[in-house]
C-alpha cells in the first residue's frame, strides 16, 4: 500500500515537473525581432517572418487609442497560448490542424469571447479591448486568434473579403477556414465568395488570399479608419486610412473609405479618384457607385452622378439611399416625375422611411403641388413627430397657399425643436414685421444676428422695424451695420438718410441720400430738395 502511494506521488511530481517544464518552454514566436518593435514604422520594415502580429496590433492600440502601453497585454496573450499548449500536450494533440478545436473550446466556450454584429466603436477594433471585454468584431477576434496561433506555431492566416474578415488554416496539406464570429465554425471558400460577392478578378486584389501579417494590420487600419469616420473624427480617419492603403493598395474598401473622407472634407477630385480606383478593384460595390455619384453631384456633373446611382441600384435593388440620391439628381435637372418615381420605389422598400416622405414633400413643393407636399410632410411627422425639417416644409407650403396662422404655428414648432434654426427665425420675423408686430420681429432678428453676424439683410430688417416704431437712433445703428458689411446696399443708404433726417443730422442725411442715388436707388427730386433745404 505504501509502495502504491509512493508511486502515485512520484507520478504526480513527475507530471508536475513536466508541466512546469512545458510552461517554461519558449513559445513559437520567441526571439522574433517584431517582439521588440516600438512603432508601426519599425514593424513595416521587418521581414515577414520576423513580424509578431500581436505586438503589431498592440502598437496600433498605442497609436490610436487612449492606452499608453499596449504591449503590457503581450503577457496575457502568452499565458493564453501556454494554457492551450498545456492542454494539447496533456491530450497528446500535435500543434497542427488538430489544435483548432481546442483553441475554439478554450476561447469561445470557456472564456466566452463573443462577436459584435456592427462595427461602430473604434475601441472594439483594438486587441487590448477585445482581451479586456471579451468582445470583438470579425477582424479584431481574428487578430486575437492569429496572435495566439503564432505563439503556438500554427499555420494560420487572415483572409479578407468585402465587408468581412476570417481566419484560414493552411499547412500545405490541410486547408480550411475558421469563422471567429461563429465560435470557430467553418465555411467553404465558395460560401464566402457567394455571400460577400467577392470580385472575380482575383489578380487585381487581395480578397480570399491568405494574408501575411502586415496585410492583416493593413486591414485593421482600414476598419479603424472607417470607424473613426463614422464617429466624426475625420483627421484621425484620414491618417489611418492613408496608412492602410500604403500597406494594402488593392483593398477596395480602404480606397472607398478614403474617398468618403475626401468627400467629407470637400476634396471632390481626390474623392472621385479614390472611388474610381476602388471600383477598378471591385466594380460590383453598390455603395461605392453611390458615393461616386455623390461626388459627381457635388461638383455639378449631374449626368455622371445619375449613371452611378443607376449602377448602384442595379447592383443592389434594395439600396434606398441610392434611390433617394437619384431622385435628388433628377430634381436638379427638373425631371420631377422621374424623381417621384424613384422615391416611390424607395417607399415600396421602406414604407415608414421618414426621409423618403420628407423628400417627396420637397419634390411636390418644387412642382408647386403644395397640398400634396403638405400631406407628405404630415405623414413624415406621424412617423417622427419631432422632425423639425417636416415642420419647416409645412411652413413654406402654408406660405404659398396663404395660410399665415398655420405658417406661424409651423415656424414656432421648428424653433421649439431647433432654437438655433436661422431660416425659421428670419421667416417668422418677417411675418411679424408684415403684421406690424415690430417688437416681436426685432427680437427674432436679433437672435438671428447671434447666429449669422455678417448677414447685412438682417441688420437692414432690424433697422426697418425700428424705423416703423420711430426709434431712429436704433434704426440708424442697424443701417450703419448693414453698410459696414455691404457698402453697396443702396436701400440701406436710402433708409439711413431718412433716419439722419429725423435725427436732424442733415449733413449725414445728404451724404447717404446721394450715395443711394449713385447706387441706383430711385430718389425723387422732392426728397433731395427736402434734405437740401435743411443744410
Amino acid at each position: 500500500m505504501k509502495e502504491t502511494k509512493l508511486l502515485i506521488i512520484t507520478l504526480i511530481l513527475a507530471f508536475s515537473s513536466i508541466t512546469a517544464a512545458n510552461r517554461e518552454k519558449p513559445l513559437a514566436n520567441e526571439g522574433k525581432s517584431g517582439l521588440y518593435a516600438k512603432s508601426l514604422d519599425q514593424v513595416l520594415r521587418l521581414k515577414e517572418k520576423e513580424v509578431d502580429l500581436g505586438t503589431a496590433a498592440l502598437i496600433v492600440s498605442e497609436n490610436w487609442s487612449d492606452i499608453v502601453y499596449g504591449r503590457q497585454y503581450l503577457a496575457k496573450l502568452d499565458d493564453m497560448a501556454r494554457e492551450i499548449r498545456d492542454r494539447l500536450n496533456k491530450n497528446r494533440i500535435p500543434a497542427n490542424y488538430r489544435a483548432v478545436p481546442e483553441i475554439n473550446k478554450y476561447l469561445f466556450d470557456e472564456l466566452n469571447f463573443e462577436a459584435l454584429s456592427v462595427a461602430t466603436d473604434p475601441e472594439s477594433l483594438f486587441l487590448h479591448t477585445v482581451l479586456d471585454k471579451k468582445l470583438g468584431y470579425c477582424l479584431s477576434l481574428s487578430i486575437l486568434y492569429l496572435s495566439i496561433g503564432e505563439r503556438l506555431g500554427l499555420d494560420l492566416y487572415g483572409v479578407v473579403v468585402p465587408g468581412h474578415f476570417f481566419v484560414r488554416y493552411d499547412d500545405g496539406n490541410v486547408k480550411f477556414n475558421i469563422e471567429t464570429t461563429s465560435k470557430g465554425g467553418s465555411a467553404t471558400d465558395e460560401q464566402y465568395i457567394e455571400k460577400f460577392k467577392v470580385p472575380q478578378n482575383r489578380s487585381k486584389n487581395i480578397y480570399m488570399k491568405s494574408l501575411n501579417k502586415i496585410q492583416t494590420i493593413g486591414c485593421l487600419l482600414n476598419n479603424l479608419g472607417n470607424s473613426y469616420s463614422d464617429i466624426g473624427d475625420i483627421e484621425t480617419a484620414l491618417s489611418v486610412l492613408k496608412k492602410a492603403i500604403e500597406i494594402n493598395p488593392t483593398l477596395s474598401e480602404a480606397r472607398a473609405n478614403l474617398g468618403n473622407i475626401y468627400l467629407k472634407k470637400g476634396q471632390i477630385n481626390n474623392a472621385i479618384n479614390e472611388y474610381m480606383i476602388a471600383l477598378n478593384i471591385n466594380s460590383s460595390d453598390a455603395k461605392t457607385h453611390n458615393n461616386l455619384g455623390n461626388a459627381y453631384s457635388e461638383n455639378g456633373r449631374t449626368s455622371l452622378a445619375i449613371s452611378e446611382y443607376i449602377d448602384s441600384i442595379s447592383l443592389d435593388p434594395n439600396f434606398v439611399d441610392a434611390y433617394r440620391n437619384l431622385a435628388i439628381a433628377y430634381c436638379t435637372q427638373e425631371r420631377y416625375s422621374l424623381a417621384l418615381l424613384k422615391l416611390n420605389d424607395a417607399l415600396s422598400l421602406e414604407p415608414e422611411n421618414v426621409n423618403v416622405h420628407l423628400q417627396l414633400g420637397e419634390v411636390y413643393f418644387k412642382m408647386d403641388k403644395y397640398n400634396e407636399a403638405i400631406a407628405k410632410y404630415q405623414k413624415a411627422l406621424k412617423i417622427k413627430p419631432d422632425m423639425a425639417e417636416s415642420y419647416y416644409g409645412l411652413a413654406i407650403c402654408y406660405n404659398k397657399i396663404g395660410d399665415t396662422d398655420e405658417e406661424v404655428a409651423a415656424y414656432k414648432k421648428v424653433l421649439s425643436l431647433q432654437p438655433e434654426n436661422y431660416a425659421a427665425m428670419v421667416h417668422l420675423g418677417n411675418i411679424y414685421f408684415q403684421q406690424e408686430k415690430y417688437s416681436e420681429s426685432i427680437e427674432l432678428y436679433k437672435k438671428a444676428v447671434g447666429i449669422q453676424s455678417n448677414e447685412p439683410t438682417i441688420y437692414y430688417n432690424i433697422g426697418a422695424a425700428y424705423s416703423n416704431i420711430k426709434n431712429y437712433d436704433k434704426a440708424s445703428e442697424a443701417y450703419l451695420k448693414t453698410i459696414e458689411i455691404d457698402p453697396g446696399m443702396g436701400d440701406a443708404h436710402y433708409s439711413l438718410a431718412f433716419c439722419f433726417y429725423y435725427l436732424k443730422q442733415y449733413d449725414m442725411a445728404w451724404k447717404h441720400i446721394k450715395l443711394a442715388q449713385q447706387l441706383g436707388v430711385d430718389v425723387s427730386d422732392e426728397q433731395i430738395e427736402a434734405i437740401k433745404r435743411k443744410l
